[in-house]
């Protein structure tokens, strides 16, 4: 598959087939290709804590704003920064999405997770106070095929050698 038609076909996902197991070889790949996002600096500043255990994913439904297809998921991955990097958050989001259009290469589902209590998700997953959970990813095998969601044109959102008022 090519970068484009992966961006074409990724989806939020939402519905799992139910705690299917993720063959290691596959999970190898979707970690690897976050090790090789580009980072500022090559600093490589962030940290993967990936959950596999059914029960520790059942505590992050609660943290994750009830969402109970985190439950659900194969893994849940949670990113974690050094908030003393200027460019953490981004570093982290490029990371991510190099594991989201993998994972639509392997057949998986994603699910970015935003919407989330940062401290409850710190105490579940023993992270220390100094460092901060930027995002949440699902993955797994989807019992879902949404639609594509509506984007607003080119011409919107984008502008050409200055900002102008459109």
């Amino acid at each position: 598959m090519d970068v484009f038609k992966a961006i074409l076909e990724r989806r939020s996902i939402r519905k799992y087939v139910k705690n299917e197991k993720i063959p290691e070889e596959t999970l190898q790949k979707l970690l690897e290709a976050a090790r090789l996002a580009p980072s500022g600096k090559n600093r490589q500043d962030w940290s993967l804590v990936i959950v596999e255990d059914p029960e520790i994913k059942q505590e992050l439904v609660p943290a994750c704003n009830n969402q109970n297809f985190v439950g659900n998921a194969s893994i849940v991955i949670a990113g974690i920064v050094n908030p003393s990097w200027k460019w953490c958050d981004v570093d982290l989001a490029i990371a991510f999405q190099q594991i989201v259009l993998e994972a639509v290469e392997l057949g998986l589902g994603t699910c970015w997770i935003g919407a989330f209590e940062e401290d409850k998700v710190k105490k579940v997953l023993n992270i220390p106070r100094k460092l901060r959970v930027t995002a949440l990813l699902t993955v797994g095998f989807p019992a879902e095929k949404p639609k594509p969601k509506s984007k607003k044109p080119l011409e919107q959102l984008i502008h050409i050698n200055k900002f102008s008022k459109k």
